[in-house]
């Protein structure tokens, strides 16, 4: 969506909770325990009604990654980000498509490279703060001064993805300049046009933090490598936002707890506190919903979603706005011989792999995005899942007999693109062997290590990974994957990588939407990966939620959910 031209204004945004879906009376089996007594350690209070318990405690599938937005990029951070941070931009309820927060307006030139933000007054971040243009400057110009270590794809992954450079690399850089011209008036110039720059605002990673909380508790001193990096005092005990809630404490591997911030300048809500309690198992999961220890979480295994709906809890499946991916690591010997990567498309049936593992409402996919983004390609190429075909192109790429790949899956998580990883990694393995491709299992623990020995060093070679869409905006698929070189994936294909940064720079949708759609083509005959699904996560809730915001981009704050006791 293009705002380069107009202005945008909205008052203090009401973030609607959307309805979940009510299930029949209660039957579940009660296992063990009681969390009445964790919620009656809650010290928050404000907005609380007082016949409603205000403690909320959801099931977290892992320990976030960062509690420093700018430095992470995984759902589980995020999700405790939403609570904690706010950023310019917020997302309109029920959608991915951007409206004012902090900013209550802003207007872009007519070259798409300065906006004016107007910013909401009376804002404090929780160490007492105020919130400012100058603020507003300081975040931005953090992100473009990182350095070293602070520029990993395992730390500032969405700013180097996103803004293409930094101080240092002035020559690739997206941002040129941010200048507070008034107390509630921020003036942001980009060194060249990024269409998606509004949208891409809403994303956690471009959080306003407090300059004040980042310089006491030294949130630029990284350190460790890129494969491993070791978070700052501030990411793992000081995050200071304006959000709704406030940091209390973090329990590595076990829960993270906030609290309603009183001088919260929107609406409060019910929620006086939340736990966030680490449950990597989905059975776990479920087994303490039914045992009253939690009030609700994410990503619930399929085969529980009819169970859990008939025994009267509140079940209900985002909008799929993800994509699950077969990656291919082509400083690999084998996988850089595309023939070899057509081989694995062609040896996947993706139909059977959602029949089989995904959640009900999962549509197979084609491509890297889905079919409501701009430039989807109807007449995309496809590789349909003949095993025949795959042998036989094993065969004229110099494998008659097959080959041996280390197959990289995570463990200890569900993600919404991949409720399961285990059984989506048994599923293909399977299929794999079947054409004559001996799989290595290389299982690691989502936190700390798949995610950074995937995405930022070579030791893989088949990996599972995905995406939840953080907005509505084709460059935040299909840019990000591939927008440049990176470990994941291992190769240069400079063709790509310039249609890529060229269609992100026009702002028309209608000259936009062929360039993507051409793209998209392009990425289908190179097949750096393999596009596996469109799954549709699903929430699952006790009988006092009567509402919960559900969002297809997980925005989802919990100072929007309705209780009922």
């Amino acid at each position: 969506m293009s705002y380069a031209g107009r202005s945008t204004s909205g008052s203090r945004p009401k973030r609607r909770a959307a309805a979940i879906t009510t299930g029949i009376a209660l039957s579940a089996l009660i296992l063990s325990g009681c969390a009445q007594s964790e919620r009656d350690e809650g010290t928050g209070d404000a907005g609380a009604s007082s016949d409603v318990d205000g403690t909320f405690v959801f099931a977290a599938s892992s320990d976030p990654k960062s509690l420093d937005p700018a430095f992470a990029s995984d759902g589980e951070s995020f999700r405790v980000s939403r609570q904690i941070f706010e950023g310019l931009v917020g997302v309109k309820p029920g959608t991915a498509d951007p409206e004012p927060l902090l900013a209550k307006s802003w207007e872009t030139s007519e070259d798409a490279l300065t906006y004016t933000f107007e910013l909401q007054d009376g804002v404090t971040f929780h160490d007492g703060t105020d919130f400012n243009a100058e603020a507003v400057c300081a975040n931005f110009d953090r992100w473009y001064n990182f350095t070293g270590i602070q520029q990993a794809e395992s730390l500032a992954y969405y700013y180097s993805k996103l803004f293409k450079g930094f101080a240092d690399t002035p020559e690739t850089a997206t941002y040129e300049s941010c200048e507070a011209t008034g107390e509630t008036e921020a003036v942001v110039t980009l060194a060249k046009p990024f269409a998606g720059f509004i949208a891409a605002l809403s994303l956690p990673a471009f959080s306003m933090q407090s300059p004040t909380a980042m310089d006491q508790y030294a949130a630029n001193e990284a350190s460790g490598t890129a494969e491993a990096p070791t978070l700052t005092e501030y990411a793992k005990s000081h995050p200071t936002g304006t959000g709704p809630f406030k940091f209390e404490n973090w329990e590595v591997g076990n829960q993270i707890t906030l609290s309603a911030y009183d001088d919260y300048w929107g609406e409060q809500g019910q929620v006086t506190d939340i736990i966030f309690r680490v449950i990597d198992d989905p059975n776990s999961r479920r087994q303490s919903l039914e045992a009253g220890t939690i009030d609700g979480y994410d990503l619930v295994a399929p085969a529980d979603t009819k169970s859990l709906a008939d025994a009267g809890y509140n079940v209900m499946a985002r909008e799929p706005f993800t994509i699950l991916y077969l990656g291919m690591n082509q400083k690999v010997e084998e996988l850089a011989d595309p023939l070899v990567r057509q081989a694995i498309a062609h040896a996947i049936d993706k139909q059977a792999l959602v029949d089989q593992t995904l959640p009900e409402g999962t549509k197979v996919a084609s491509q890297f995005i889905p079919d409501v983004v701009n430039g989807y390609n109807e007449d995309v190429t496809e590789y349909e899942y003949d095993p025949e075909k795959a042998k036989s192109l094993l065969a004229e790429a110099g494998y008659p007999d097959g080959f041996s790949v280390d197959f990289n899956y995570p463990t200890g998580v569900s993600r919404p693109y991949m409720p399961t990883p285990e059984q989506v990694y048994t599923n293909i393995t399977a299929q794999l062997e079947e054409v004559g491709i001996t799989v290595n299992p290389q299982p690691n623990k989502w936190s700390p290590d798949y995610l950074d020995r995937v995405q930022a060093s070579e030791d893989h070679g088949i990996h599972l990974l995905g995406w939840t869409g953080d907005y509505n905006d084709t460059d935040n698929f299909v840019g990000v994957f591939f927008g440049g070189e990176k470990p994941e994936f291992g190769f240069n294909n400079p063709e790509i990588f310039d249609a890529l940064e060229e269609a992100r720079q026009v702002s028309s949708l209608e000259e936009q939407t062929p360039l993507y759609e051409q793209i998209n083509e392009d990425i289908a005959e190179f097949v750096p990966a393999i596009p596996l699904a469109h799954p549709a996560p699903s929430l699952a809730f006790n009988e006092r939620v009567v509402s919960y915001p559900a969002s297809p981009v997980n925005d989802e704050v919990f100072n929007k959910i309705e209780l009922n006791k």
